[in-house]
């Protein structure tokens, strides 16, 4: 298994459904920062949001066990191998991630939680 490098592209906010549903003064996501990066294999990186990591962990999963060398989303909607482009499931602010496979080895440098 190999480690996957999760970018975050772009912090949003929905405006319009921001304004009829959201809070007053909602912003985009404050957890998170484009540009930031963190690397991941089967466990959620420190400092991930926990909500963004049950939207996209099944991708890093698939990635991580080298589904991204085949046809995994490449053709389909992606035109790089080893790439996927998802969201956290935030309808109102949504975080935009990309997802690359890598060739670095996983290591668990971490206890597991039993």
């Amino acid at each position: 298994m190999n480690k996957v490098k999760i970018t975050v592209l772009k912090t949003t906010l929905d405006a319009e459904l921001a304004k009829e549903y959201g809070v007053d003064n909602l912003t985009a996501c404050p957890m998170l920062k484009a540009g930031q990066v963190f690397y991941a294999d089967y466990a959620k990186p420190e400092g991930l949001c926990d909500e963004a990591w049950k939207a996209i962990y099944q991708y890093v999963f698939a990635l991580a066990h080298g589904a991204g060398n085949n046809v995994f989303y490449y053709g389909d909607w992606i035109k790089k191998p080893g790439v996927a482009i998802c969201s956290c499931n935030d309808g109102l602010r949504p975080v935009i991630f990309k997802l690359e496979a890598t060739n670095e080895t996983a290591t668990i440098d971490y206890i597991p939680v039993r």
